[in-house]
């Protein structure tokens, strides 16, 4: 089994920022796109930013110049530095990764259990 830790959620003035983290564990063969998607009440859960094995990082609209995804492939781990929170980024935030288990022929989906992010005006 894959598991998805997630950490760095809380409350945060506007105009602050956050760090959140996400770390793979399991046995592993490769992990191909990793992201963050966000779900805040009433609505439904969007994409973030997201970040493939190879090539350029994609971001929502919303958040592009103020959140920046990368990740460590040593460790397993995607990260999403946040600067100049907004209440409307206000939500839930989930990991996501794409991983190719050992003895597997392709890549699952996998979820980490949600980090809650607060934006107060």
């Amino acid at each position: 089994q894959v598991q998805l830790v997630e950490s760095g959620g809380g409350l945060v003035q506007a105009g602050g920022s956050l760090r959140l983290s996400c770390a793979a564990s399991g046995i592993i063969f490769r992990i191909n796109a990793m992201g963050w998607y966000r779900q805040a009440p009433g609505k439904q859960r969007e994409l973030v930013a997201i970040i493939p094995s190879l090539g350029s990082t994609n971001y929502a609209d919303s958040v592009k110049g103020r959140f920046t995804i990368s990740r460590d492939n040593a460790k397993n781990t995607v990260y999403l530095q946040m600067n100049s929170l907004k209440p409307e980024d206000t939500a839930v935030y989930y990991c996501n990764a794409a991983v190719i288990r050992l003895g597997d022929t392709g890549a699952n989906d996998y979820w980490g259990q949600g980090t809650q992010v607060t934006v107060s005006s």
